[in-house]
């Protein structure tokens, strides 16, 4: 056996060593202490533009409900997904970059880009979890009538766009507005957010008014 064979060979030894180490520790203390890349701000990917148009034209058109009655509490969020993680959590670590987290699963490093305004934090206080379709404007378009059982898993739903890091005063200057009052300030992510609340408000039924329906469907005629 050559030196250069028995030194590499001995790398491989203080190598694995350590990973077993590092693994070791994070299992100790619950840590995320290694995390491999993610990709940034990536919620499901959306149905195409073209299948956002046919989600489109089946909704039902009507005039905006009443606020009477909402409360976020009636859409009960953050949920407890697994362990100690609730559902911001999770996207956190989702949508960010080389996050890690401590043992209570809160994000104590991470990059996360924000697609509606095109800034990079580094701090998750810096990020909120928007509502693709705002709590309040599912409330107006059909889910008041829902169980609070449907609200939760509508306020917490990881299977479809509806979750997505971004800027925390970009999503509170959003508030509840719909795309024909409010649009991200990135012109070049419309077609991903349109897509993003059409295919949400489809799987949940949800009604659009007249504005809402023109303003999405000029955005996806785009895209």
């Amino acid at each position: 056996m050559s030196h250069s064979h028995t030194t590499l060979t001995a790398r491989r030894k203080i190598y694995a060593r350590r990973i077993g180490m590092i693994a070791g520790l994070s299992a100790l203390t619950g840590s995320v202490l290694l995390s491999g890349p993610s990709a940034q701000a990536a919620p499901p990917t959306p149905p195409s533009a073209a299948t956002a148009r046919t989600y489109l034209s089946q909704l039902t058109v009507q005039a905006e409900g009443s606020s009477d009655g909402y409360s976020r509490d009636k859409f009960p969020h953050w949920i407890t997904q697994s362990g100690a993680c609730n559902t911001r959590e999770v996207v956190l670590k989702r949508d960010g970059t080389n996050v890690q987290q401590d043992s209570s699963c809160a994000a104590v490093s991470g990059d996360w880009f924000s697609p509606y305004d095109g800034a990079t934090w580094h701090n998750a206080a810096d990020v909120d979890i928007d509502h693709v379709v705002p709590l309040s404007e599912a409330w107006k378009s059909g889910a008041n009538s829902w169980t609070t059982a449907k609200r939760q898993g509508f306020a917490n739903d990881l299977t479809r766009a509806q979750l997505i890091a971004v800027t925390d005063n970009v999503n509170q200057s959003k508030g509840d507005q719909d795309p024909a009052e409010w649009l991200p300030s990135v012109s070049s992510y419309h077609c991903m957010y349109a897509r993003m609340w059409v295919s949400v408000k489809h799987s949940y039924s949800l009604k659009v008014d007249s504005a809402e329906k023109s303003a999405l469907s000029g955005i996806l005629n785009g895209c």
